[in-house]
């Protein structure tokens, strides 16, 4: 439980962050007729639902295994990941679309509406902000191994990054005068591609473990090799892993010597199960199916 009041203090502060940031960045680019702060005054606000969205779903993922649920309910942080990914990617089109619609009356003669001086301000202060969220984030997701609060922190660093586009796109458009008012929808434009490619790293990551993806070859190399070392195991094999939310789920298969008792063979599989548990985590779920040793293997 205190690993989520954690969580939720961090989502608290990036929201209430998001939520300053979504106000003035819809003032500056209504005030400034800035298209490029639209869109980014509209990636905060999907950076609030989804903080909204972590919060929810981290209660619910924090509560212990139950009749209907014998995991656990980790996979509800996994799925908390995926709705911020496909939130992100709904975001990146409706800004495509929009910059897209832009530039094509540009280029039929509308004459567009260079942004103002608060736009650009705004901006930079957008960066400077989400980065600040962002780092402070991440160090939290690392501390707590949890995988809503990552992708909540690529939220942060993706609004921090598109401002970065907007300001340049605003910069353009205010400073080098009327023919280059284009850059402000083309800087929007950048900041959708952007998101998009960060809404499909999460999706990524969100179905693969809803889809019950095996974890990273080098994990499951190491987990051989740990249970290798154990005296009396002999060809740990038929491994199969996946992630639980913030933990993991280990299935394998060991040999032993047929000629001992089966308390000593079920000492020995604790024993396997203890190691992995000091490695990985005590919520870590471990199976040890025992196998014994063929014949002229004794």
């Amino acid at each position: 439980m205190e690993r989520n009041k954690e969580i939720y203090k961090v989502t608290l502060v990036g929201g209430a962050a998001n939520v300053f940031l979504l106000l003035i960045k819809f003032l500056a680019g209504v005030l400034g007729h800035s298209a490029a702060m639209i869109a980014d005054a509209v990636h905060s606000l999907s950076d609030f639902v989804t903080d909204i969205i972590v919060l929810v779903f981290i209660r619910i993922s924090g509560k212990p295994q139950d009749k209907d649920h014998d995991y656990g309910h980790g996979k509800y942080e996994t799925l908390a990941t995926t709705l911020i990914g496909l939130a992100l990617l709904l975001v990146a089109c409706g800004i495509l679309y929009s910059g897209t619609a832009k530039i094509m009356r540009w280029f039929q003669g509308d004459v567009l509406t260079a942004p103002g001086i608060l736009a650009f301000w705004v901006a930079l202060l957008s960066i400077a902000v989400k980065e600040c969220i962002y780092r402070y984030t991440t160090a939290k997701a690392r501390i707590f191994n949890s995988q809503a609060l990552e992708a909540n922190a690529w939220h942060h660093r993706s609004d921090a990054l598109s401002s970065v586009g907007t300001a340049l796109g605003i910069g353009g458009a205010i400073f080098l005068g009327q023919r280059w008012t284009v850059l402000d929808p083309l800087a929007s434009i950048v900041v959708g591609l952007f998101i998009v490619k960060v809404s499909f790293d999460l999706l990524g990551n969100g179905i693969g473990d809803l889809t019950e993806r095996s974890l990273p070859d080098a994990i499951e190399k190491e987990m051989i090799s740990m249970v290798s070392t154990l005296p009396g195991v002999v060809e740990p094999h038929n491994l199969r892993t996946r992630r639980i939310g913030n933990h993991y789920a280990i299935e394998i298969h060991i040999r032993m010597d047929g000629d001992i008792t089966l308390r000593e063979a079920h000492d020995k599989a604790s024993e396997v199960e203890r190691l992995l548990k000091d490695r990985y985590g005590e919520e870590t779920h471990v199976a040890v199916h025992v196998e014994p040793l063929p014949s002229h293997s004794r």
